[in-house]
């Protein structure tokens, strides 16, 4: 990873306890660039991992931690998106092996605002934390 890239603000948005944004590298850099040795430690994380990895076009990381039974073969990403903020609005465990994670994504495409509004599933296998599914709310 690029210094310039390691440095600039995480996509995801997530703060430290004093509200300020976190740097790629120490927020959702370390599971992106590190997988598969570091995986995100809980669904939340994946969670805002995997939006960073759409933010920045990683295919590679998104199908990594997709489940397999849900998992496309291929991702494609729209041309000239521009994403604008992330926000998690609830995430919860439902069980020992699974969570679900309630976001609203907001982007941009073509000149059209798009709000993605969506509550994830998610399930942990052999201590690795994967995106299932998600309903559109």
């Amino acid at each position: 990873m690029s210094h310039k890239r390691a440095e600039a603000l995480c996509p995801c948005g997530r703060t430290n306890a004093k509200q300020q944004p976190l740097r790629y590298a120490q927020c959702c850099g370390a599971w992106i660039e590190q997988q598969p040795t570091q995986p995100a430690p809980d669904a939340h994380s994946l969670m805002r991992s995997r939006y960073s990895a759409f933010v920045r076009e990683n295919a590679a990381y998104l199908l990594a931690t997709w489940h397999p039974s849900t998992r496309p073969s291929q991702l494609d990403f729209e041309p000239h998106t521009q994403w604008l903020g992330l926000e998690v609005r609830a995430h919860r465990l439902t069980s020992d092996t699974t969570a679900e994670v309630e976001f609203v994504a907001r982007y941009r495409i073509a000149g059209r605002a798009v709000r993605l509004h969506e509550r994830s599933r998610f399930v942990k296998e052999a201590s690795r934390w994967f995106y299932v599914d998600g309903d559109a709310l």
